[in-house]
């Protein structure tokens, strides 16, 4: 009895943890997302996503059901498991503070839930990946929007942005 409160307590713990230091665990619904995939940047097998936030893994699942290579990083040990269960060999799921991670270099969407307090943040942090792939890169969010950049689409409360590199050779 006592480890499964131990098993419990632990849980609760990474659960706020997470949600103090990174975006608090929203479930994407999987009808939206596919829909987005569909309507907003349809995926194709060439795709490689990367799901910042992965939660439990709804998002990747779908893009990897679609064709695309999958990646997700995610802060809370436990949802990265759950990810990493339900993805298996369709991608890889990371445990790692998002704003750190190096999108691998042939990515060619990112998807984030998005929250107002962030979104400056996810800006930047963009902005600064592009920089240093040297490339292009497209953002779909979930949620708050992009506050100085205008969505190139958007879908009830997915939007599409580009970032392109600033710094030339």
């Amino acid at each position: 009895m006592t480890l499964l409160l131990i098993a419990i307590a632990t849980m609760g713990l990474l659960f706020v943890l997470t949600a103090l230091f990174g975006a608090p665990y929203v479930p994407s619904l999987r009808k939206e997302v596919k829909l987005a995939f569909i309507e907003l940047y349809p995926i194709r097998p060439t795709d490689v996503v990367v799901d910042l936030g992965a939660g439990d893994g709804k998002v990747l699942i779908e893009a990897a059901r679609l064709g695309a290579h999958c990646y997700g990083v995610e802060l809370n040990p436990l949802l990265a498991l759950i990810a990493k269960l339900r993805l298996g060999s369709a991608g890889r799921v990371t445990v790692a503070n998002m704003w750190s991670y190096q999108l691998p270099g042939d990515v060619t969407l990112v998807y984030a839930f998005s929250v107002s307090r962030d979104t400056v943040k996810l800006q930047r942090y963009m902005q600064r990946e592009a920089d240093r792939l040297k490339k292009s890169i497209t953002l779909m969010t979930f949620g708050a929007g992009i506050p100085d950049k205008k969505p190139l689409a958007h879908r009830k409360a997915h939007a599409l942005y580009t970032f392109i590199p600033l710094q030339a050779d």
